[in-house]
């Protein structure tokens, strides 16, 4: 019995294209031209970039979560140093401000480690107080600038947008409700009514006559009741008259007037010295 081998085909991976470094005219460039010159300053990269020897100094506190009011100077001024060691063989003008305070560091370490005598006087203050309270003040300084940073900015969190009308859109005037109208006919009769002419009529009244008119009708001697004396289709003006000629007649006790108990009906008569004149 042979053996049969049967032979089997194997898949080829499908080709892979290489990806276009970029596209010039349209065109996919997949190779960097051989006489492309690229400077060694053409690109940086920081992975940790800080804005000045206070905020590196901040940083390095907080990394190693030490008290601002308690700097232990001897491995701050090593990682100081350390970091402007590294900086100084690349930018030497950026390391001039950080050299700066690295003198400053190790002038307070030096002072820190000169021996004190056992008697303090109180004149004498912490080395680290000036660099503490600078410290601080940046540090403040920095949370405000974050918040302002957090507000929001043109071109960074919204994009301005300019809009061009091409043509003039047709003005659409309200509609108007029956309740508008009657609005403005009732502002119109307002307005008419404060410029209308009042013709004043003078009439003579006299409260003489209105006194005789009264005592013509209490002829009878009996009470009349004292609303019945007053005519009120004559107006105001002869209720008023003929009220002063009824308190005329009662000051002068040519009528009695009297009321049975309280809010009862007032009644009217003439008095009796009135009666026998007029008889």
């Amino acid at each position: 019995m042979s053996d049969n081998v049967i032979p089997i085909a194997t898949a080829q991976a499908p080709e892979q294209h290489p990806l276009p470094l970029a596209r010039l005219y349209g065109e996919p460039v997949t190779e960097l031209p051989k006489d492309l010159y690229i400077p060694p300053e053409a690109l940086e990269v920081f992975l940790e970039s800080f804005e000045g020897p206070l905020d590196l100094l901040l940083y390095l506190i907080r990394k190693a979560n030490i008290n601002v009011l308690d700097i232990p100077m001897a491995p701050l001024t090593a990682q100081y140093l350390e970091y402007v060691e590294s900086m100084r063989h690349r930018n030497l003008e950026l390391a001039a401000e950080y050299l700066l305070m690295a003198a400053m560091l190790l002038e307070i370490k030096s002072r820190m480690l000169l021996p004190r005598p056992n008697k303090v006087e109180d004149s004498d203050e912490d080395p680290r107080a000036e660099l503490v309270r600078r410290l601080l003040e940046y540090e403040q300084m920095k949370a405000a600038a974050a918040r302002i940073d957090q507000l929001p900015q043109a071109l960074r969190d919204y994009e301005w947008v300019n809009v061009a009308i091409t043509q003039q859109i047709a003005e659409r005037l309200p509609e108007v409700t029956l309740n508008d109208l009657q609005v403005a006919w009732l502002s119109l009769m307002k307005q008419a009514r404060m410029v209308q002419h009042h013709k004043v009529r003078k009439e003579e009244l006299s409260v003489r006559e209105h006194m005789a008119h009264i005592l013509r009708r209490l002829q009878g001697g009996a009470y009349v009741e004292f609303q019945d004396l007053f005519d009120t289709a004559g107006g105001v003006p002869k209720l008023v008259v003929s009220f002063l000629a009824m308190l005329e007649l009662a000051r002068e006790k040519l009528v009695e007037i009297t009321q049975r108990e309280a809010f009862a009906p007032i009644h009217v008569r003439l008095a009796e010295a009135t009666v026998h004149d007029i008889a």
